[in-house]
């Protein structure tokens, strides 16, 4: 299972079949929140719900680094963070996505530097992430906990989001 991380401010924890109506209230369907994501706003709690079940089935995989994050004080996550993938190096792919209305008090910088450690000792070599140059607070963010800028490319978000962005990468070596 999920290690349980804590921060100064946070809590990061594995996701649950409880969270279904949070993550859906709180930023899976705010288009502004899912402006610079690669998939769209739910349109209902039925769609997440879809998606949960996927990520609760992936949590037996010891490659599987997912969790809510919720603030001190707070009993429903605001956020999510986790590896949505892997390059075929094995270098794991970080994302992230935060209620709007928690936009800028630092708890997404604070939770990515929190679980870049766990995701090295699972075994990573390398971390990468990724912003689309428009989308400047989450640039930050990456900045901030330390990543290095690597380049930007042209292309679409996602088959989703097929219109053509810049967008910035950043790498972490594992010390």
């Amino acid at each position: 299972m999920m290690k349980t991380i804590k921060t100064e401010r946070l809590t990061l924890r594995a996701v649950t079949e409880a969270d279904t109506q949070a993550i859906f209230d709180n930023w899976a369907s705010d288009p502004e929140v899912t402006r610079y994501m690669t998939w769209n706003p739910h349109r209902s709690v039925e769609d997440t719900r879809m998606i949960m079940d996927y990520w609760l089935s992936e949590y037996p995989k010891p490659d599987c680094f997912r969790w809510v994050i919720v603030p001190d004080g707070e009993q429903e996550p605001i956020g999510m963070i986790d590896v949505v993938g892997y390059e075929e190096d094995g270098t794991a792919i970080v994302g992230y996505c935060e209620s709007r209305k928690y936009w800028n008090r630092g708890y997404m910088t604070e939770a990515l530097i929190a679980v870049v450690p766990v995701i090295f000792e699972g075994g990573c070599k390398r971390i990468k992430i990724s912003a689309v140059d428009e989308n400047k607070g989450s640039n930050r963010v990456i900045q901030k906990a330390g990543f290095t800028y690597t380049d930007s490319v042209n292309a679409p978000m996602s088959p989703m989001k097929p219109e053509i962005v810049t967008i910035n990468n950043y790498v972490m070596e594992k010390p």
